[in-house]
């Protein structure tokens, strides 16, 4: 039996480590096992965990005609058996682990994206797999149909228009909106809207934001009379060439953060993607949230954190396309 890998500081994580001493496939899905579940095995069916001493491994037996996978436990509260990979992106898939951490740290680590096509030549696999790998990775950083955790303090909305050709003002049925929601100084979540609204821009907020929230936005239409419930709500008038303004309280009012987020995810898409479809637009959108959220820490935390949120989450070809 192989040893297993040395545990690894998610700081010293990089593309290097990963290819020389976890492109060997029990010390990659040993690795993978410390990450999720760094307090031991949990069973993805039950939740049971080895403190209710439900969990044992099977060991392969070499001389049976039918030995088993590596890394297979087998939960004797609900009777069933699982690997590292059940309940997550990387169930039912073919690819070696190595080759899963690898993607999710090169997709973690491009600050403007990289396309499926690069993907593909770095880690030798078809265009076809590297862009379903793309999308799952995609899928597990986004954080639902409803964000675990509102944003709160001083919040900046914004929308901007993604995709199509020519002038926005004659051509806005060929783009797609996209609505940024992002905490000053902290996380951000993004919503994929039909069209810019009041009912749809509403609905975002009211999803997504705390009521005790400064609302920071410009000075669109669509916002107007609709925000009274929250604490306060901030307007800088664009039309006038204001971008910022200082209050007497201190505090500064501007979107200037928002567009800060959109100048990179519209990089993604001229540089990288050069189009993206509106029906895949949310996961690309999630892609850049989910960067910019982790914008603080190093790229082998952010991958970590990464491989974390793929827990319970799937995505099968015939939902990607």
């Amino acid at each position: 039996m192989k040893p297993k890998a040395a545990a690894l500081d998610p700081e010293d994580l990089n593309l290097i480590t990963l290819a020389q001493e976890y492109s060997d496939e029990d010390k990659a899905r040993t690795l993978l096992e410390s990450l999720r579940w760094p307090n031991g095995p949990v069973c993805p069916h039950c939740k049971s965990d080895g403190k209710q001493k439900a969990i044992s491994k099977l060991e392969p037996k070499t001389a049976s005609k039918r030995p088993g996978r590596k890394g297979l436990y087998f939960c004797s509260a609900c009777r069933n058996q699982f690997t590292v990979t059940v309940g997550t992106i990387f169930e039912d898939s073919h690819l070696p682990i190595s080759k899963w951490l690898m993607a999710i740290f090169i997709l973690c680590s491009s600050k403007k994206a990289i396309s499926a096509h690069q993907m593909h030549r770095m880690l030798n696999v078809t265009y076809k797999t590297s862009w379903f790998m793309c999308h799952r990775i995609r899928f597990a950083m986004g954080a639902g149909e409803a964000p675990v955790k509102k944003l709160s303090g001083t919040v900046e909305v914004d929308e901007t228009f993604i995709g199509g050709k020519g002038d926005l003002r004659t051509k806005l049925d060929r783009k797609t909106p996209v609505v940024a929601l992002i905490e000053r100084n902290g996380n951000v979540y993004t919503r994929v809207v039909s069209n810019v609204t009041q009912k749809n821009l509403r609905a975002a907020i009211t999803e997504c934001v705390d009521k005790g929230t400064i609302l920071n936005t410009d000075d669109s239409g669509v916002y107007r009379r609709q925000f009274k419930d929250y604490k306060r709500h901030d307007v800088v008038n664009h039309s006038k060439e204001e971008y910022a303004r200082h209050n007497p309280d201190g505090t500064v009012s501007h979107v200037n953060t928002a567009e800060s987020f959109f100048s990179l995810l519209k990089r993604g898409v001229y540089g990288a993607w050069h189009h993206v479809s509106r029906e895949h637009l949310p996961k690309y959108a999630d892609e850049f949230a989910f960067r910019w959220t982790h914008r603080k820490v190093t790229d082998g935390e952010r991958t970590v954190a990464a491989i974390k949120a793929t827990e319970g989450k799937r995505l099968t070809y015939r939902q990607a396309v």
